[in-house]
């Protein structure tokens, strides 16, 4: 909520400082890179939200939120990159990529776990929360 809040103040103080009206501005490329980098991570956050739940109801919580916390930071980097040159947004955007990769193989890992305890009644769940507790940590690296 707070990072939606924030793109979009930034959103309307480009808007104010540009003097014109509507969306057609042309010429305005600190307005363009604005609303771009807001509609960017406008359509990013619904997939965020979704791997983020099924990662923590169905493998870990702790991870998860951890992950979760990261991405967030990662999409401040990534808006303010974006404000710069282009290729300042780069790290931010493959830094975000990596923690949705994560999350989503820990949602994978949970559904697995749960056919393995269906099918063969194997419950590997304490092993899974080991590996993703020890993994997390590695997502602050570069």
């Amino acid at each position: 909520v707070f990072l939606t809040a924030f793109f979009a103040s930034k959103l309307e103080h480009e808007s104010k400082h540009c003097n014109g009206k509507g969306f057609q501005r042309a010429g305005s490329s600190a307005f363009d890179r604005v609303y771009t980098a807001n509609q960017n991570c406008g359509h990013a956050y619904p997939t965020f939200l979704a791997v983020l739940w099924c990662a923590g109801l169905l493998c870990s919580q702790a991870p998860a939120a951890f992950a979760g916390l990261m991405y967030l930071f990662v999409r401040q980097k990534y808006f303010v990159g974006y404000l710069g040159e282009r290729t300042q947004s780069t790290p931010g955007y493959l830094f975000g990529k990596r923690i949705i990769l994560f999350l989503f193989l820990m949602s994978v890992a949970g559904i697995l776990n749960y056919y393995l305890i269906f099918f063969f009644g194997s419950d590997f769940e304490m092993y899974i929360k080991t590996i993703t507790s020890a993994i997390s940590p590695l997502l602050l690296i570069p």
